[in-house]
């Protein structure tokens, strides 16, 4: 029998069960889980929004596991492995469980000096942020370029952003609605300046503002993404990887024409297994460990179902990591 977090139909409440662990699928790792993370699409799967694509589905959308049987020879019995999205706990059984089946070619095989407990607390957002931060390189956009906003910088996308960007020698703009809240957290992961998101939530703002930023990471979508779209600087690109606003863009098409502005996303789902591997590497050479640690918070399985409306209020600070054992 294993442990999990479970919806059984479209509706229904997700409740912690225990269910028969599956025998051997074909083609499949099988994994102990060792932990999990608690991420925004978490919170809205637990609370009936449109994430779950199937029925019952284990909930949980990354894991940190130890292989136990494989048919691939990639991977042995006793590896330590990372598994980000691919589907999970959306159309797959996911990482709230304390076994699991997955595909191998999502897997990475977890890099040191990362721990197992840290690589969960990087987990989904961490990830996301990572290949945001790249695609901001990959770009162009440099440190000396001028500033990088990054918005939602108190959550977990935003967190590790703030903390990957500043080490990479950016200056570094966080937006948050808890700004006298969560000021000094977010200097001390190397925000040089920290503004309140109502400086761009303006529905009204103009379609071309005033150029601010050389680059941004935006967690926020809709009118704050027009807004900051309408505020980078020529040349500028901006990586889009959330909505807690809203799926909306009200914007125009100037920012693209006048400024040669580019509009990227960060795709963590679906991302191929080069770039899983390039993320991983990434991480686990620029990544402030010290920082992960002190925006890090544990919470058993039991604890998974009220957690959610924390995340979706905007309350929950940092990585949070599930111990799907407690």
């Amino acid at each position: 029998m294993m442990r999990a977090l479970l919806i059984e139909s479209r509706g229904a409440a997700a409740r912690l069960t225990e269910l028969p662990d599956e025998a051997s699928r074909s083609g499949e790792v099988q994994l102990d889980v060792l932990y999990s993370s608690y991420n925004y699409k978490d919170g809205l799967a637990i609370s009936g929004g449109p994430i779950v694509r199937t029925w019952p589905l284990v909930l949980g959308i990354d894991l940190v596991g130890r292989v136990t049987a494989s048919d691939d020879p990639a991977w042995r019995a006793g590896d330590l492995v990372v598994l980000n999205g691919d589907g999970l706990g959306e159309t797959r059984d996911g990482g709230f469980a304390t076994r699991a089946h997955v595909r191998p070619d999502a897997l990475v095989r977890l890099p040191e000096p990362i721990t197992p407990i840290q690589a969960a607390a990087i987990g989904t957002a961490g990830f996301t942020a990572m290949i945001a931060v790249l695609k901001l390189a990959d770009a162009g956009v440099r440190p000396e370029d001028g500033e990088v906003l990054v918005t939602g910088a108190a959550g977990g996308v935003g967190s590790v952003a703030v903390s990957l960007l500043a080490k990479r020698g950016y200056r570094v703009v966080a937006s948050t609605g808890r700004a006298a809240l969560e000021g000094d957290y977010l200097r001390a992961l190397g925000a040089s300046r920290v503004i309140d998101r109502s400086e761009l939530s303006d529905a009204t703002g103009k379609p071309l503002q005033s150029m601010r930023w050389a680059g941004a990471v935006d967690v926020v979508g809709s009118t704050t993404l027009a807004n900051v779209l309408a505020q980078t600087a020529y040349g500028g690109t901006v990586v889009a990887c959330g909505l807690a606003q809203g799926g909306d863009l009200p914007t125009t098409v100037m920012p693209f024409i006048l400024r040669d502005v580019t509009l990227s996303g960060a795709n963590s789902v679906d991302a191929p297994r080069a770039l899983r591997e390039r993320a991983w590497g990434a991480l686990a050479s620029e990544l402030d460990l010290a920082h992960l640690d002190a925006m890090t918070t544990t919470i058993g399985l039991s604890e998974a179902i009220p957690y959610a409306s924390e995340i979706l209020a905007g309350r929950v600070r940092g990585r949070t990591v599930v111990d799907v054992h407690r």
